[in-house]
């Protein structure tokens, strides 16, 4: 985490296509781990159930987090995503673990920057802090009841974002990635306190925004087509801003290419390994992920790749050798024009 490493980080993206990691997830549900793994000896008597809490083995089993950013990297990963996708104290909040999200977020981006910096082959990588959406919606009523109910107010978020992107930040990590948003009024806070976080240090790093299409109408859970998602955010300078999580690469590829050609900075796309089967696991080989990702990539769509639910590392590495040797998206020049949005983008005319 220093200005060498955004420095070679920027300079990368110019020259080529880089590489996020998979599925932290998935690569996690092949260890068939069992409530007392989750636990460990530290949580050996808490007085809720912990299996399923894949952040808390940050704490409980270091190691097999560390392997599996192990194996992204030998598959060709440029990029690590620390294991902290659920780690808010929001979030954290089901297992009774809402006092542990610093350290979690703290700890989940040592492991990572351990195993990064333990490559000595002069090939230069990176640790993402991810930080993902909780488990509650600023925009949308969990009451068909009463549409002005909500279950999460704007400074409760900003304060459990804040938290988590100063652990992570605090565990070196070179980048922070704000991803899966469902929502847009949650990144909003995630934004806003990253960016309260980097006015306190007097330091700024790279920041990534990557929002998820829920299904086929190609919107947001509260509404946006990708086009007004990224006029939502765009204020917030991102080095690069994409899509994640939901569909798999054959049905993204539209609305990201509506993305790539409104957004004036780097695009990042990292699907799920196709749709879920009828028992919720994901069936696409990574001959076929990655002929989809190539396909982007000599397209000229994309800047950064990679794998979400159902990826492994045999997915990047096919990833990786689908893109080697071809250019990287140019972000296009756009006429300024005020540019806003609702569910829908707005651009007022010149």
């Amino acid at each position: 985490m220093t200005k060498d490493s955004t420095a070679a980080l920027e300079a990368a993206a110019g020259e080529r296509i880089l590489v996020l990691d998979g599925a932290m997830g998935t690569m996690i549900q092949q260890l068939s781990l069992d409530e007392a793994d989750f636990r460990g000896a530290r949580f050996a008597d808490w007085d809720r159930d912990l299996k399923g809490n894949n952040d808390l083995l940050n704490l409980t089993l270091p190691d097999a987090v560390g392997d599996i950013h192990d194996d992204f990297l030998d598959a060709g990963a440029d990029i690590l995503e620390t294991n902290s996708f659920n780690a808010t104290r929001i979030a954290l909040a089901d297992y009774g673990m809402e006092a542990f999200a610093r350290e979690i977020n703290e700890t989940a981006a040592r492991i990572a920057r351990t195993v990064v910096d333990r490559r000595r082959d002069g090939r230069p990588r990176w640790v993402a802090g991810a930080i993902g959406p909780t488990n509650r919606t600023a925009s949308i009523s969990p009451d068909v009841e009463d549409p002005a109910a909500r279950n999460v107010d704007f400074d409760t978020l900003g304060a459990a974002y804040r938290e988590a992107a100063e652990g992570l930040i605090d565990g070196g990590a070179d980048l922070l990635i704000v991803e899966t948003v469902f929502d847009t009024l949650n990144a909003k806070a995630a934004l806003h306190a990253i960016e309260e976080v980097f006015e306190a240090r007097a330091r700024r790093l790279p920041v990534i925004v990557s929002g998820t299409v829920v299904d086929l109408s190609g919107r947001t859970l509260s509404g946006q087509t990708p086009e007004a998602f990224w006029y939502s955010v765009r204020h917030a300078a991102p080095f690069a801003v994409g899509l994640n999580c939901a569909l798999g690469a054959e049905q993204m590829r539209g609305f990201l290419a509506d993305m790539a050609r409104s957004a004036d900075t780097l695009i990042s796309a990292y699907p799920n390994a196709g749709l879920p089967n009828a028992f919720g696991g994901y069936d696409e080989t990574p001959e076929t992920t990655a002929s989809h990702l190539g396909a982007w990539a000599r397209d000229g769509l994309v800047n950064l790749v990679g794998g979400c639910c159902g990826t492994t590392p045999a997915h990047i590495e096919a990833v990786a050798e689908a893109v080697a040797g071809v250019a990287p998206r140019k972000p296009p020049r756009l006429e300024r024009r005020m540019r806003l949005a609702g569910l829908e983008p707005f651009v007022a005319a010149a």
